[in-house]
């Protein structure tokens, strides 16, 4: 009997343990249901235990009483542990599914998202009325996938979890959802909807994809965010925070007006509902009526008045952002996107801590920079010849294609950089493949060797150079009417071949102009007669050792960078404003965006998309990441089509073997093209439009995007196919791919790069590494930073204008037009020496400012005596442009009033207010130069609305240094930038125009000297007003570059001195412990 009752008590603990349980699982949160399960396994284990001894000593009856019992008691816990299942089954799908949860059929399926579609686009225009009034641009853009597109779907890459109750219960819901769902796409399909899932799991979470949709926000100032849910963004005063969505908020904010508008009426409403109760109410019933205003039930827009705004979680917390205030906010980019980053605390000073050293940070880097700025402008090398440009335009002619404006803006671009500009030209052409780059190159090329100069154009592989060297033949070889003598030089042509040595003697003597080539013209022993430009071609594809030859090898020639992709370090630095930089976002006519797949690698996929091709006539590349890959490549084009005509194309070949392949490829002897990279770049085949890349996430970003270019040339459409191996992935490679196919717009070069950036990280900038501290703040806000520091540092931050556009009567003042004695020409009999002539010319046709320009006439006066008229009367005409450069004048034109008078104005584009108040302080007096007043468009006025500040009277300087743009919590640093682009933009444009009725002055800061009238001797008048201003101009920016270089030095000295104390101490740590008497 003891034994039997011990299993009786065993029995009924089990059972009130499972009681006590099912009491306790029923009072936790939804939340502890992962200790549930864990309860429920050890019950489960606890069932399967038998107590006692099957050889029992107790009669039958007994025995038959136990089993009766455990069968009881067998039976009551699979009841409850059934039941508990379908609880959490049921929360568990409540949480998983969310709207959907409970959906029985796909029609409930559809009913849901219906409803949900309709919700989302009456918020959405309401979101959109109410970001209007805040006076913000406000759209709601498409929700983009969030992983690898497979067959238009996703792949997600996650880690290996081990098999679980809890994993099973996902599992069934999932097969659950899978059953609902099907068929629901093929029947909208066949209703001719759009078959594109209107769900998807996020983060375990079945959602409509119309709550995914992004936002993009932006106002006339300039500024512009565009965010989708679950980008991590930076706040400037809370710090980093993810963008969960945009919704609709109270407005904690009223203005007087809105707040008496709000009360009236609330008191309005009140009354409305008080007569709807009969009989009275009571005081409660009063308040409760009163509580439910300004809640959401409160639907009036007077009475509750509402903003749209943008919702981001911190880790403490969550923030809104209205609309008008999202220039605060930006796109965290650090540099290793690849972690999440660390979600910032709203409280606390941890935000405010780490800005703070990142401020210190970029101060120390902008001294830096204005140091290199300095040194960059004491380089000097001699300018090419003005008079030489027609030769260019009529080389300009040859161009078979009408260039579109950005290439027109590029042409200038690098024209004032070869031409007016003393110092060496270092300027990058950003612009997509097939965008016009080379065009660019070819006029650069040819304005060099028509100055007796020579050129290189060196490129990263021979199939590159093979391709710029017939092109640059076909444009201006010994057999077109310009007649210039070009060259190739590649691997195999060393110095000690027949061919390489007779080739270098020809370039060292000057009889080759132009020489193309690749990595062999970076020898020690390559030596020229007169090098005077140097074109690099895809600059991403050349390592940091070959670009420090570069610099050695080319110092103080001009270079020209052509990239579609620059690497981060170079689009960083153009980005901070180190590096010139000029973009082309224009697509040519016809062209079409490349249809872009990214998928798994499949068989089917390969024979789909060639057979596509072949079906329209067209050839196809197949490229692959490595030689090795090649035959097996072919070997399954071939299985997939016996009768295909394929040919191989890789950089281990015989001399010239690749490039005669491809050119046999390029005239139609064959169907595809299997390469490896060396068909990155330079191949232009426009019967190709289809190339299919196998395991791309091999490949960088910078290669992916240039192997996308080979396709899609003509106006046919063109289609890439990136194939990769899913168990081969990394997050970064993913990050890439992802990238590769979200860019596919025309023009998406350079956002490719800033992509890149984001996933790579910044890379060292002046020889120092930025990217870790990058990080703490967004790669966004770092360079707003930067840039703002630079700014403050430069203080007189007015734009150098290379040359101004002077329409004056008479051609006055004026250094270019179709009148050659335009231009400065001293004469023969004063300066007999051809190259001093040229030099001296050149010298004082773009002296920096009037006292250089006086230095040098005393120079001459000492050398050669005294000047004759008509060179002193040209001199005149420099003195006027070494000012109005220095002052951002690039236009200078008589405007007629139409009431008889005619007023001189001067336009200078970058000018502002702030520039005014830091120059009056250093004129005589503190008083703007009599004679000339300034004038700003009413958006620049600063003091008490006046626009105007005249000459000869007293500023108020307080009003116009009190600029908001200075304000770091105003949007206007922002705007700042885009002002500055637009700025350059006019200045760029200026020598187009050819009457000031072509422009509308009146939307430009400008010098202006009223009452000017039509007489002679302008340039004397002009320059008697300008040169005060231009003065004080030079000293102040010089003054600022002196301080920035001097903060430089001194803080190099004082880390030298830490360094030297940190080896010493080192020293004296590591030697031997001595004692002396």
């Amino acid at each position: 009997m003891k034994h039997l009752s011990s299993r009786k008590c065993m029995s009924l603990l089990l059972l009130l343990i499972l009681n006590t349980s099912k009491a306790f699982i029923n009072s936790v949160p939804s939340n502890r249901r992962q200790l549930d399960t864990q309860l429920y396994a050890e019950i489960r284990r606890n069932t399967q235990i038998t107590f006692g001894s099957d050889q029992s000593t107790d009669g039958s009856d007994e025995e038959e009483e136990f089993v009766r019992e455990r069968a009881e008691r067998d039976a009551i816990i699979e009841s409850v542990l059934k039941e508990q299942d379908e609880e959490f089954k049921e929360e568990r799908r409540k949480k998983r599914w969310g709207q959907f949860a409970d959906a029985k059929t796909k029609e409930d399926i559809l009913k849901v998202e219906e409803k949900i579609k309709e919700e989302v686009a009456v918020e959405n225009k309401k979101k959109a009325a109410l970001a209007q009034t805040q006076g913000v641009d406000l759209e709601v853009l498409d929700p983009v996938d969030t992983a690898i597109s497979d067959d238009n779907g996703n792949i997600q890459i996650k880690a290996a979890t081990a098999a679980n109750w809890y994993n099973q219960v996902d599992e069934e819901l999932k097969e659950e959802w899978d059953a609902l769902e099907s068929g629901k796409e093929d029947a909208k399909a066949a209703d001719g909807q759009d078959d594109t899932p209107d769900t998807i799991e996020v983060d375990g979470k079945i959602v409509s994809r119309d709550t995914l949709q992004g936002v993009r926000v932006g106002s006339a100032g300039g500024w512009s965010l565009e965010v989708f849910p679950g980008d991590f963004v930076v706040h400037r005063k809370y710090g980093i925070g993810r963008f969960e969505r945009t919704c609709l908020r109270s407005k904690t904010k009223l203005t007087e007006e809105e707040k008496e508008a709000r009360d009236k009426r609330r008191s309005e409403l009140l009354t409305i509902e008080l007569k709807k109760v009969a009989g009275g109410v009571t005081p409660a019933q009063m308040k409760e009526i009163q509580a439910r205003f300004g809640t959401e039930e409160d639907t009036d827009p007077i009475s509750n008045p509402q903003s749209t705004v943008l919702e981001i979680s911190y880790a403490d917390g969550i923030v809104h952002v209205p609309v008008d205030r999202a220039y605060r906010l930006s796109r965290y980019r650090s540099g290793d996107a690849a972690v999440k980053p660390k979600l910032s605390k709203v409280r606390g000073d941890a935000w405010r801590n780490a800005r703070r050293k990142v401020e210190e940070s970029t101060l120390e880097l902008a001294q830096d920079v204005l140091a290199l700025y300095a040194t960059r402008e004491t380089l000097q090398r001699h300018p090419f010849d003005p008079s030489k440009e027609d030769e260019v335009k009529d080389f300009g002619t040859s161009f078979k294609f009408e260039p579109t404006q950005d290439q027109k803006k590029c042409f200038e671009d690098v024209e004032n950089d070869m031409v007016w500009r003393t110092r060496p030209m270092d300027r990058l052409i950003c612009g997509d493949v097939g965008f016009g780059k080379t065009e660019i190159a070819m006029r650069a090329l040819y304005r060099a060797v028509s100055n007796g100069r020579q050129a290189v154009f060196l490129a990263p592989t021979g199939v590159l150079a093979s391709q710029h060297f017939k092109n640059v033949v076909k444009r201006m070889g010994e057999d077109t009417k310009y007649g210039k003598k070009i060259a190739l030089l590649r691997g195999g042509m060393g110095k000690t071949s027949k061919a390489g040595k007779e080739l270098r003697r020809q370039i060292s003597q000057g009889e080759v102009e132009i020489i193309v080539g690749t990595h062999a013209l970076l020898s020690r022993d390559m030596a020229y007669k007169d090098l005077g430009l140097l074109v690099v071609d895809e600059e991403q594809r050349f390592g940091v050792k070959q670009k420090e030859r570069l610099k050695v090898i080319y110092d103080g020639i001009d270079v020209l960078t052509l990239s579609a992709t620059p690497i981060p370090r170079t689009l960083q630095m153009s980005l901070s404003g180190i590096r010139d930089t000029s973009t082309l976002r224009s697509p040519p006519p016809m062209r079409k965006p490349t249809i872009t797949y990214v998928q798994d690698f499949n068989k089917d996929i390969v024979k789909l998309a060639i057979q596509q091709e072949l079906d329209r006539g067209g050839q196809c590349y197949y490229v692959v990441p490595r030689i090795a890959l090649l035959d097996d490549a072919e070997e399954m084009i071939l299985e997939c089509f016996p009768d295909i005509r394929v040919i191989q194309a890789h950089g281990r070949m015989g001399r010239t073997t690749a490039e005669d392949n491809v050119s046999d490829f390029a005239e139609g002897g064959y169907d595809v093209l299997l390469a490896t990279t060396v068909i990155e770049n330079g191949v232009d085949i426009p019967t190709v439009n289809t190339i299919i890349i196998q395991d791309s996430q091999n490949f960088g970003m910078s290669t992916l995007y240039q192997l996308r270019g080979r396709v899609g040339r003509s106006d046919l459409q063109g289609y890439s196919y990136f194939l990769h191996r899913e168990e081969s992935i990394t997050e970064q490679a993913a990050m890439r791919l992802q990238a590769i196919g979200e860019l596919n717009e025309l023009g998406s070069g350079f956002d490719v790069a800033n992509r890149d950036l984001e996933i790579r990280g910044a890379g060292s900038l002046l020889g120092t590494e930025q990217s870790g501290v990058a990080m703490r703040v967004g790669f966004d806000l770092y360079m707003r930073m930067l840039k703002k520091s630079i700014r403050q540092l430069r203080g007189l931050d007015l734009p150098l204008v290379p040359r101004t556009n002077i329409i004056l009567p008479k051609n006055q003042g004026s250094l270019s037009g179709d009148n050659a004695s335009s231009l400065l020409s001293i004469p023969e009999d004063y300066m007999p020496d051809e190259n001093e002539r040229m030099t001296a010319e050149s010298s004082a046709r773009l002296a920096e400012s009037s006292a250089k320009l006086v230095q040098l006439t005393n120079e001459w006066k000492k050398a050669y005596g005294a000047m004759p008229a008509s060179l002193q009367t040209k001199l005149k005409t420099l003195h006027l442009h070494a000012s109005t450069r220095r002052l951002g004048i690039d236009l200078i034109g008589l405007v007629d009033n139409g009431d008889g008078t005619t007023d001189c104005i001067m336009r200078s584009p970058g000018l502002r207010p702030r520039h005014l108040g830091l120059i009056l302080p250093l004129l005589p007096k503190g008083l703007p130069v009599r004679g000339v007043d300034v004038v700003f468009p009413e958006r620049f006025a600063k003091v008490d609305g006046v626009d105007e500040v005249q000459g000869g009277k007293k500023v108020d300087l307080k009003g116009l240094l009190d600029d908001p743009s200075l304000d770091d919590d105003s949007d206007n640093w922002d705007a700042l930038d885009e002002e500055e682009i637009e700025a350059m933009k006019d200045i760029s444009s200026a020598f187009e125009v050819k009457s000031m009725d072509d422009v509308d002055v009146e939307q430009y800061p400008r010098f202006v000297m009223k009452d000017f009238g039509t007489g002679g001797k302008a340039v004397d008048r002009i320059l008697q007003v300008l040169l005060p201003y231009a003065k004080v101009v030079l000293e102040k920016q010089e003054s600022d570059k002196d301080s920035a270089k001097a903060a430089a030095e001194l803080r190099e000295r004082r880390e030298l001195v830490r360094l030297k104390k940190k080896v010493a101490d080192k020293k004296n740590e590591n030697s031997p412990f001595m004692m002396t008497e």
